[in-house]
């Protein structure tokens, strides 16, 4: 199993609406997953986390063996919705019909949509959106998973492969709340109960 902190140091993803780059939020929650995940008895590979992954495709290269890839990030809008970020909030899944395992990458998402879902919180459907969003059709709505067919981690990985964005942090109330230690916990347990519901 390898878990990917998204972003690094020189690109640290978004910025939110507190100022705090996505990297540190990516990194808390991939961590916390990590923990979650050996007391489970799985064994645990982290890509990433030292923030000096630059090259994509050398994040899915150095999983090789993992029987699953799981990319932790943290959500934003267009720049033209950000006036708006208020109103957009929630998880997405993404995965890539391009992946040479793209069902079993749907399986894994669908389980984490749905132990999200039933930890309480709720799919965004901003990426779907053909105008505010970037038109990602859904591959499972009811989960909040999309596909996203060109995403470097998860079509360059030779496993299944789902990214996980885990709340939008342009929202300042939603940022608000994903600095919760007991919230990111909430996540980090959904996310870790979709990952073992989905391996063997």
């Amino acid at each position: 199993m390898a878990v990917d902190v998204g972003h690094y140091y020189g690109e640290p993803g978004v910025i939110s609406a507190s100022g705090r780059a996505e990297f540190e939020y990516n990194l808390e929650l991939a961590s916390q997953l990590k923990g979650l995940l050996n007391e489970a008895g799985l064994k645990v590979r982290m890509i990433g986390e030292r923030g000096d992954y630059a090259i994509l495709h050398y994040r899915t290269r150095d999983a090789a063996g993992a029987d699953l890839f799981v990319s932790i990030h943290h959500d934003s809008v267009r720049l033209s919705q950000l006036p708006h970020a208020h109103r957009f909030s929630g998880f997405s899944l993404f995965v890539s019909r391009k992946n040479p395992q793209a069902d079993k990458s749907l399986a894994c998402a669908s389980a984490i949509g749905a132990q999200l879902r039933a930890a309480g919180f709720t799919p965004s459907r901003y990426h779907a959106d053909p105008v505010l969003g970037e038109n990602r059709p859904f591959a499972d709505e009811i989960n909040g998973v999309h596909y996203y067919d060109n995403l470097t981690v998860a079509r360059s990985a030779a496993m299944p492969a789902v990214l996980v964005e885990a709340g939008v942090i342009v929202n300042p109330a939603e940022e608000a709340r994903l600095r919760d230690p007991r919230l990111r916990e909430r996540i980090a347990r959904a996310i870790a109960s979709g990952v073992l519901a989905c391996l063997p």
